[in-house]
């Protein structure tokens, strides 16, 4: 049986904690990379309208006999009512699969105002079974506050920049508070530090690769991950997270590589 370990969702789904993220993967690799993570054992992709890969990800994805929970996001040109609506309708298309697991919002763009407004056209979707789950992308504390005091409707996830350096624990707590599940994108910090001495030692211990401890950190905290990567040998280590558990030492190591400047990208787009 394929080890695929799963996270509940406030709206009764469920969706696999380790998928895989294509960020960045041309489109003449995407097929071809995401055909080889279901045969791995993948159970789950993340794309996004700016990736340019959706279309990709659908071959990859058809390929396969396999149910295969699929993501992708609406990007910043498409926020109000009728814009996300089409951009929904583009990227559905794109995709070719008889049904989306889930769409999310890629930023909030607070700038324009029309977070609320394109989250109740998410809503609506979801009402008309055009999806399955919606939830968010980088939002803060403040904006998942607004958008569920003015809708009453909690996002299902909110998708996170997320690293040992900057592990975000006030918006994961409140993600705890109120059933929303974290998704991880960049779990490894851009590889920033699979060289650190803390992570050295406790890869050491376990007899596992830097990224794989990293990985796992993220599971022991009950996240789910995305990691991104063109090499089909990381791919299958990026996997391999099953049959090892870190202990609370390990933990509170790690936790000491958190950095009040670790945050990698920029804070909105």
């Amino acid at each position: 049986m394929t080890y695929s370990p799963t996270v509940q969702l406030n709206d009764g789904y469920s969706m696999p904690q380790i998928g895989l993220g294509v960020y960045q993967i041309p489109e003449n690799e995407t097929a071809e990379m995401v055909t080889r993570a279901i045969d791995l054992g993948y159970r789950a992709v993340d794309t996004a309208t700016i990736y340019g890969n959706e279309r990709e990800v659908g071959e990859g994805v058809r390929a396969r006999d396999e149910t295969i929970f699929v993501t992708t996001k609406l990007w910043n040109d498409a926020h109000g009512r009728g814009a996300a609506r089409q951009a929904f309708e583009d990227s559905f298309a794109r995709l070719g699969l008889d049904w989306l697991d889930l769409y999310l919002i890629h930023w909030p763009q607070p700038q324009h105002d029309l977070y609320v407004e394109t989250w109740r056209a998410l809503i609506e979707l979801r009402e008309e079974g055009r999806v399955r789950s919606i939830g968010v992308s980088n939002f803060t504390v403040a904006q998942l506050r607004r958008l569920i005091d003015e809708t009453g409707v909690v996002p299902a996830v909110n998708q996170i920049e997320l690293h040992p350096a900057f592990p975000q624990d006030e918006l994961v707590d409140f993600h705890r508070e109120h059933d929303i599940a974290t998704i991880s994108w960049s779990p490894l910090g851009r590889g920033a530090i699979l060289d650190d001495p803390v992570i050295a030692q406790v890869a050491a211990r376990h007899g596992r690769s830097p990224a794989q401890i990293i990985l796992r950190w993220h599971l022991e905290r009950g996240l789910c991950i995305i990691p991104k990567t063109r090499s089909p040998e990381r791919l299958a280590e990026n996997f391999a997270l099953h049959d090892f558990a870190l202990d609370s030492d390990d933990m509170a190591s790690i936790a000491t590589l958190a950095r009040a400047d670790g945050r990698i990208f920029a804070e909105s787009m």
